[in-house]
């Protein structure tokens, strides 16, 4: 059953540092592993990706059938509903609204009339995204990472997939389709981070890769960041649902449910400064936990990592959010407003009784890719910015070099570097 804590426990700070320390550091045999594999690619090139793809996903892949054909990308839309069909269609719509926002165009600034400066902004030429496959239907990760490089004027989206025994969920190659991914492999795992990093016969090298994975994905997208970019290390999924007592208790249950039941490692945390709602949604989790297909996996997720604290106030449970910078955060309250002022930290907010986390997964419009394990203090949802890069521009007419020469000259000299003063100081001469 779900725990109920006080922050006043004296074991609740060793109890919620336990929470947050679940992701523990990669075990150094996985990084070994990883290191070894993204090498091997890089040497052997093709003939490495298809010995690792008959080993981990039990599929035989040549050089002419490594890429998913458009005629297999047109049997699985022929297998998908036209309501599928329709909703994915309408995910990605919101999805290319939203992002279209975010856009910057290049600008210039003629503030003084001798020197210009501005900054130019171009989309990547093309981004890796990364989708788990086999039976897992993840259509949303699709979305959520093609539609935005789309929006940004990203010139080729290319896209991996492990297709276990030869298998792949339909919704994910129509999601493909309907965003415009323009080349799809039938790949997965560490090897596949280290074709599209690295290039290989037939992967393209990219300049950035997205999406979520496994703790191999993972760890390969980090020892590759540098040689391309990446989005983010994502950790397990987190919610921290903050509650005035105020709305339902079995709406509250299954918005924390909805994360356990991502993983074992998922943290489904409710903080309350009511104690009959802590009550009474311990005893809806309990109950909604054994109408899930997915039981065993929640019930492990919400046993050792859930958790409903009690707060004196609201004050005290912002406060306490504003720590742990949770992935996904509810204001479950009656007027989340009021506080939103008051959240400094979160990967994304979700606004009163009537907005469920699982709307901003699919259709809301909102990037799904998260900072997780508190790292919404410093890194935010993916976005457009993530699919296009910033160059500076300056220019100085001879009488703005002439106006602003003489400090140039001197900051140089400071540094002691010679040569910059003298590529300025020699223009200055008459």
């Amino acid at each position: 059953m779900m725990q109920i804590l006080k922050f006043s426990d004296a074991n609740f700070a060793a109890e919620f540092r336990r929470i947050e320390q679940r992701a523990e550091a990669v075990p150094a045999e996985i990084e070994t592993t990883v290191k070894a594999i993204i090498a091997d690619v890089r040497q052997r090139g093709d003939q490495a990706l298809f010995e690792y793809t008959a080993k981990f996903d039990r599929l035989e892949l040549s050089a002419a059938t490594l890429e998913v054909s458009a005629e297999e990308i047109d049997q699985a839309l022929a297998s998908v509903s036209a309501e599928s069909l329709n909703a994915l269609q309408l995910a990605a719509e919101r999805i290319a609204d939203y992002h279209a926002k975010q856009k910057q165009e290049t600008w210039l600034s003629t503030d003084e009339n001798d020197i210009l400066v501005g900054q130019m902004v171009r989309p990547l030429d093309r981004v890796g995204i990364y989708v788990p496959g086999g039976k897992a239907a993840y259509p949303s990760s699709v979305l959520m990472n093609a539609v935005p490089a789309r929006v940004a004027g990203v010139e080729e989206v290319i896209m991996v997939v492990p297709m276990p025994g030869g298998e792949v969920n339909p919704h994910v190659l129509a999601a493909a389709r309907i965003a415009g991914v323009d080349r799809i492999f039938k790949l997965g795992g560490a090897q596949a981070v280290a074709a599209l990093a690295y290039g290989t016969e037939t992967i393209p090298r990219v300049d950035k890769i997205t999406g979520p994975g496994n703790i191999y994905v993972a760890t390969a997208k980090q020892l590759v960041f540098g040689q391309v970019d990446i989005d983010m290390i994502a950790g397990p999924s987190e919610i921290l649902v903050i509650n005035d007592g105020s709305g339902n208790a079995a709406h509250i249950a299954a918005d924390l449910l909805s994360q356990a039941e991502h993983d074992e490692l998922a943290s489904s945390v409710l903080v309350t400064s009511c104690d009959e709602m802590a009550l009474a949604v311990q005893a809806e989790v309990e109950a909604q936990l054994k109408q899930l297909s997915r039981e065993t996996i929640a019930r492990q997720s919400i046993d050792n990592y859930g958790a409903i604290i009690l707060a004196q106030d609201l004050d005290e449970a912002i406060a306490f959010s504003n720590r742990i910078a949770p992935e996904h955060l509810e204001l479950a309250v009656d007027n989340p407003f009021a506080i939103l002022p008051q959240i400094r930290h979160a990967g994304a907010i979700f606004m009163g009784h009537h907005t469920p986390e699982a709307a901003g997964d699919y259709l809301a419009g909102p990037n799904h890719t998260l900072p997780t394990g508190g790292t919404a203090r410093f890194f935010s949802p993916l976005s457009l910015d993530d699919f296009v890069k910033k160059s500076s521009i300056v220019s100085f007419s001879e009488n703005g070099l002439k106006r602003l020469g003489k400090e140039i000259v001197h900051i140089a000299e400071l540094e002691g570097l010679e040569a910059h003063a003298k590529s300025v100081s020699i223009r200055l001469k008459k």
